[in-house]
């Protein structure tokens, strides 16, 4: 590992390790992303990918952030994206303008020749992810110890979704033919992107990350039994076998964030699933959070992102109850949203989203 600048801000780590603190770490997910025009600025002609795959303009978007929002935030967030693994699998991945990541070449079937091929690849994350790894140094080198960095995944069942469906989906209609009419092939392939994304999680860290978090976008496409069988397992065999993976290559154990988005039923399993954090979309009660919770776990979230559309008063009445719901947030809290940042949000709005968290909960 490269020799980093000692961190100037650990608020965000303190807080992940239960400490109680001045008040409570913000970040948002989608941090580092399209909202803000010097994005548009420094992506330039380059796709999507092309600017993932190239450590310098990656490091530079993952910055922006912290620069406009300076002393405002508490972490930064690598800009990549879920999506790497598949790639990294040998699936084509495309962005396109106004739809989002395309698959010309969806998994069809277990019994089609890509999915055969898929998992008997043997696939070397160290080699086809380098770029990631890059980013990530060269952000830590760049951030000068300002705050932490944030690695990332996606999370198994959500990787599957996309891997079968294509992209995005409003039904879900292939990802659903596959859990119940292939539930053994459906199971071994989401085995093979744990194992996918350990490696590559703790490789992030080798990197420079130093605190990373899974995404499990799609959890809210399964129903509670579904969950505990699909999805679950997987994000546990990440929380069980990455600070394993950590020790073997001799680094330092670090935090770990698990996000199921919409998965408000299974709260209670995820505070026992092995990750110090559980992020809360916008659709779960933070007072009753803190409850099941019960202090087994940081809670991280979890304001919904469409109030960044509704103005000053707006953001001010839904930072105070989210405040309130969280106990104030001295401990045991990540001031988040519930969900990324949404398209055409005034980057001024955040800003003030921003500066209410700081004003509510000063010392």
């Amino acid at each position: 590992m490269s020799n980093f600048e000692t961190l100037q801000n650990d608020l965000l780590l303190r807080t992940a390790r239960g400490e109680h603190v001045e008040r409570p770490p913000i970040w948002v997910m989608r941090q580092a992303g399209r909202y803000l025009p010097e994005y548009h600025e420094a992506k330039g002609d380059n796709d999507f990918f092309a600017c993932c795959r190239s450590p310098e303009i990656a490091s530079t978007l993952t910055l922006q952030p912290i620069d406009r929002y300076d002393g405002l935030i508490d972490a930064a967030i690598i800009f990549s994206d879920i999506l790497v693994i598949p790639q990294a699998m040998g699936m084509t991945v495309e962005m396109v303008d106004k739809k989002g990541p395309h698959f010309p070449d969806p998994l069809k079937s277990p019994q089609d020749q890509q999915y055969k091929d898929i998992m008997a690849r043997d696939v070397d994350v160290a080699k086809e992810l380098d770029y990631v790894y890059k980013a990530i140094t060269m952000t830590r080198q760049k951030l000068k110890g300002r705050v932490p960095l944030f690695g990332f995944c996606g999370a198994p069942w959500t990787l599957l979704c996309y891997m079968v469906e294509g992209g995005g989906s409003k039904l879900f209609v292939q990802s659903k033919t596959w859990l119940y009419k292939f539930p053994n092939e459906s199971r071994d392939l989401l085995m093979k992107i744990s194992k996918l994304c350990v490696e590559y999680l703790a490789l992030q860290v080798q990197a420079g990350a130093q605190i990373v978090q899974v995404f499990d976008s799609w959890a809210a496409e399964l129903s509670p039994s579904s969950f505990k069988d699909l999805s679950l397992p997987y994000l546990c065999y990440i929380s069980a076998h990455l600070p394993q993976r950590l020790r073997e290559l001799k680094l330092d154990i670090v935090p770990m964030v698990v996000f199921a988005k919409g998965a408000w039923y299974a709260l209670d399993d995820l505070c026992n699933s092995g990750y110090q954090i559980v992020g809360l979309d916008w659709l779960q009660d933070p007072a009753e959070a803190l409850k099941i919770a019960n202090g087994r776990v940081v809670l991280q979230g979890n304001a919904d992102p469409g109030v960044l559309y509704g103005g000053k008063e707006a953001i001010t009445a839904v930072v105070k109850e989210m405040v309130r719901g969280f106990g104030g947030g001295k401990q045991g809290w990540i001031a988040n949203l519930g969900h990324g940042v949404t398209p055409f949000v005034d980057p001024e709005d955040l800003k003030f989203f921003f500066e209410e968290i700081h004003r509510l909960t000063a010392s």
